[in-house]
């Protein structure tokens, strides 16, 4: 699957692995509109899983989901493992959506859905690297990566462009 991220046009033919272990293929969200977020315990950016969680209860019964996956690679903001990690979003801020393995999301060993993700989404000047925590990608029932969101906008300035896909 190495070459994956070259030849899709959706995030379907990714598969990642849950917090717990489990292997998630991508194709499991087909259908789906998706909120994709590299996300971090110890960031200035961490209250937003209030706001993604406001969004997951908000349009979940609409075919919706927010994806969780964390990240230490900008500034050593997630350093535990990811027992802890999901105690921390369960007890702080009651998260209910899906929480993934941790992973890195730029250079040589970044995770292939975020390679294909940053590509078909660049950033400010077509950058391809994830600046920060909290970058957020939308996705469209199709799979396709509709836009990417800076790690300063916040998950409830997303509502309006998530329910034009829904």
């Amino acid at each position: 699957m190495s070459d994956t991220k070259n030849t899709a046009e959706t995030i379907y033919p990714f598969e990642c692995k849950t917090i717990t272990g489990e292997p998630m293929p991508m194709a499991e969200y087909r259908g789906k509109v998706l909120l994709i977020v590299n996300t971090a315990s110890k960031c200035g950016f961490t209250p937003q899983y209030k706001g993604l969680e406001k969004l997951q209860k908000e349009f979940s019964d609409q075919d919706f989901a927010v994806l969780g996956f964390p990240c230490n690679q900008f500034g050593q903001q997630e350093p535990d493992d990811e027992k802890a990690i999901q105690e921390f979003c369960d007890l702080t801020y009651q998260t209910s959506f899906p929480m993934f393995k941790k992973i890195e999301v730029n250079g040589d060993n970044a995770a292939p859905l975020y390679e294909f993700m940053k590509t078909k989404a660049p950033g400010l000047l077509g950058s391809k690297s994830v600046k920060w925590n909290f970058t957020k990608f939308l996705i469209n029932r199709q799979g396709e990566v509709v836009k990417r969101f800076a790690p300063k906008d916040k998950p409830e300035s997303l509502a309006q462009q998530i329910k034009e896909l829904l």
